[in-house]
């Protein structure tokens, strides 16, 4: 395995987070695949494992262009860690969610462990978390949001499909 230094992994990941901030103010997610290997690992414990490229493209933009992924307004480090050993930076993610018009701020965080391939790419990623609180709190957000008149119609979907 190569080895990377921490600045070098650290720079790439900050360089990823710069962008994935603006497939976020865009909506078009269609290059986030772009941020890894041809042959890259995406593991989401709630979706799957991902192969390859495309693979990523296809999962990322199907879940970030439809709610909640779609409301959702940033995703700032809380911390993060390199193990220069293996090329890993891991780190904890805040999913934020916008105002749902009470003054809230809802968010559900993950741990997400990066394995670094040169050249700016990385070459794997998973995202470690628990699906039943991060529903929970978008299920919350939509029954303020629906309560606000903010809800659209995929949001009101998503609340009685899982809301109850």
């Amino acid at each position: 395995m190569t080895s990377f230094t921490a600045a070098e992994i650290t720079e790439a990941y900050a360089a990823m987070h710069a962008r994935v901030q603006g497939y976020v103010e865009t909506g078009d997610w269609t290059d986030f695949a772009l941020n890894f290997t041809e042959d890259a690992t995406y593991v989401e414990h709630a979706f799957g494992t991902f192969r390859g490229r495309e693979a990523i493209r296809e999962w990322s933009v199907s879940t970030m262009t439809s709610f909640p992924g779609s409301v959702m307004t940033g995703f700032p480090l809380a911390w993060q860690v390199v193990d220069e050993s293996t090329s890993r930076l891991i780190c904890e993610v805040r999913n934020l969610m916008p105002d749902p018009g009470d003054g809230s701020a809802l968010e559900q965080s993950n741990m997400t462990i990066m394995t670094y391939a040169g050249d700016g790419l990385f070459s794997r990623e998973e995202d470690v978390y628990n699906p039943m609180r991060f529903m929970t709190m978008s299920v919350r957000w939509a029954r303020v949001a629906q309560e606000h008149g903010r809800l659209d119609d995929e949001g009101r979907a998503y609340l009685a499909a899982y809301g109850g």
